[in-house]
């Protein structure tokens, strides 16, 4: 039968790669309509933890909330944890003007995953290095997706199927760090 947690976001992409990842250790989940609270914060940590007490609170069940972001070296870590604002603010052709003529491509993405429960928060987190590419490329995934090629793949995110973007990313790693913690620590 497995366990069914909400979920507090509008983002079905999203949701479709976590899906996939937190299926397999039967955990179902169930998309609420509550809009999110998100702190100001460089920590994704915070920003997914105090996410997840604020809808925890108004629904009363276990809910998690995934917050992620890219951190490009040459940057010093832009955008991080505003990530989303940047998507929607300068885009990708914004952070790859912001690169032109720089070496140094190195950046990761990190996913941190918050459950909120009766007993508290749990916090998983995964994290993918790799390399920013010099154009956009694919048509899949989302955000930032076409531009990151993760170490020990020649492909963008937005070039690899749902299956193999999992194997690589961010946040298939923190859904399966979830699987393993979720296994351990009754939620409800």
């Amino acid at each position: 039968m497995g366990k069914e947690i909400a979920i507090a976001t509008s983002n079905i992409h999203k949701i479709r790669e976590l899906e996939q990842v937190l299926s397999k250790c039967s955990i179902r989940l169930r998309q609420v309509d509550i809009p999110k609270i998100e702190i100001q914060s460089e920590d994704l940590q915070l920003v997914a933890i105090n996410a997840a007490i604020a809808v925890y609170n108004i629904l009363r069940e276990p809910v998690i909330v995934e917050d992620a972001g890219l951190f490009v070296e040459a940057l010093s870590g832009f955008p991080g944890s505003y990530s989303s604002y940047v998507f929607k603010t300068i885009g990708i052709n914004g952070i790859l003007r912001l690169l032109e003529g720089v070496e140094d491509r190195r950046a990761y993405f990190e996913s941190v995953i918050a459950l909120a429960h009766n007993r508290g928060v749990l916090c998983v987190r995964g994290r993918v290095y790799g390399s920013i590419a010099t154009e956009p490329r694919g048509s899949g995934g989302f955000g930032f997706d076409p531009i990151f090629v993760p170490e020990g793949s020649t492909k963008t995110f937005a070039e690899m199927s749902l299956e193999e973007k999992n194997k690589y990313s961010h946040r298939g790693r923190a859904a399966r760090e979830l699987c393993r913690v979720v296994e351990r620590v009754e939620i409800y």
